[in-house]
């Protein structure tokens, strides 16, 4: 803006501040808090809705088409059928795409009741919790993606609290959530198919390191992945090491376990235990019998900069149950997968693009 428009933007606002100011109760503004509110009060509903029309007929080019009033950021518009068409605004919607987007970022994070409250502090615009959560029941979160090719991934499991008659117990589910290690993370209720399926429509990379704990069911869902000589599955070091303490006994031996499965050599960890017969100890020795191809080199693949633990997908599932396991939160089931999307894309960045 070259200087003559500034001057006079400096003029016409100057004006603009007065005229407003006049019409402010004085009571209003005797702290700096209420002259905040006041000044959002009045762009609100004077300067937004006299600047917003003017932009969007200007840019669109048309009038026609019936008539629509459409909330925002910036105070109530009316917007024509031809100017939502033209300026990408969806049908029959009443919200803007940026009070909508606001909206989706703190819900993503918190109760719908919260976020209405949150909402009307930080934008002075009132939508209901109800609303709150019919916006993020129709909105269509994006299937994430990735450019470049995934080297490593991780899959675990997380509880959900399904809604349940008043006076029952409780309804406890699985979901499944999976990390792309530098990639994006996405999370599936009762879907095993469309996870895996999500899974190799990304360019895996090969090998692509698969990580685990030892539940048969997250490696029944890595086995449907590329194929088995493009996957290199290792079994969680640190989840290995919890298994290794259940054995008990005398700590020397332990650690001689650990050393020698630490460099993969699980013939030698098995040796340890031929002077000690236990429950326990066949217990360790059928575990690492059904994972002995999961189990490496640690030594050799953290010195390579290879992942051996799945704390990403542990960190994953904790960040979804910030949302999900919120205080006295409960979820009728098939409205599960959608809050699951909308933390995903929470967490892949979707509201800062």
């Amino acid at each position: 803006m070259d200087a003559s428009k500034e001057a006079r933007l400096k003029a016409l606002t100057q004006e603009l501040a007065e005229l407003l100011y006049e019409e402010t109760d004085p009571e209003d503004v005797k702290t700096l808090d209420g002259i905040e509110t006041a000044v959002r009060g009045h762009l609100l509903e004077h300067v937004g809705p006299e600047l917003g029309p003017f932009f969007i007929r200007t840019s669109s080019g048309t009038t026609r088409g019936r008539q629509r009033g459409v909330t925002s950021i910036i105070g109530q518009l009316s917007i024509s059928e031809q100017q939502g068409q033209r300026l990408g605004l969806k049908a029959r919607t009443q919200w803007s795409p940026q009070l909508e987007t606001c909206c989706l970022l703190l819900s993503a994070n918190e109760s719908y009741e919260d976020t209405a409250h949150d909402i009307a502090v930080l934008t002075g615009i009132s939508v209901s919790k109800s609303t709150q959560q019919r916006l993020v029941h129709r909105h269509e979160f994006p299937s994430e993606s990735v450019d470049g090719g995934v080297k490593e991934m991780s899959l675990d499991g997380g509880k959900v609290r399904l809604r349940t008659p008043k006076g029952q117990r409780s309804d406890w589910r699985d979901y499944k959530a999976v990390n792309l290690h530098q990639g994006c993370v996405a999370a599936f209720f009762r879907a095993n198919d469309a996870l895996v399926e999500w899974i190799n429509q990304q360019p895996l990379a090969s090998p692509v390191v698969c990580l685990g704990d030892g539940h048969d069911g997250i490696w029944n869902l890595f086995a449907q992945v590329a194929p088995p000589v493009q996957r290199l599955e290792i079994l969680d070091w640190y989840h290995l090491m919890e298994n290794l303490a259940q054995v008990g006994g005398s700590q020397h031996r332990l650690d001689a376990v650990e050393t020698c499965l630490w460099r993969g050599d699980l013939e030698g960890a098995v040796k340890q235990f031929d002077d000690w017969s236990h429950e326990r100890v066949d217990r360790f020795i059928a575990y690492l019998s059904r994972h002995r191809h999961r189990i490496v080199n640690y030594a050799y693949y953290q010195a390579e900069g290879i992942s051996i633990g799945s704390g990403a997908i542990e960190s994953t599932v904790k960040q979804i149950g910030h949302r999900i396991k919120i205080s006295g939160a409960h979820w009728d089931a098939h409205n599960v997968q959608q809050v699951l999307r909308q933390r995903c894309a929470y967490l892949n960045g979707y509201f800062s693009k």
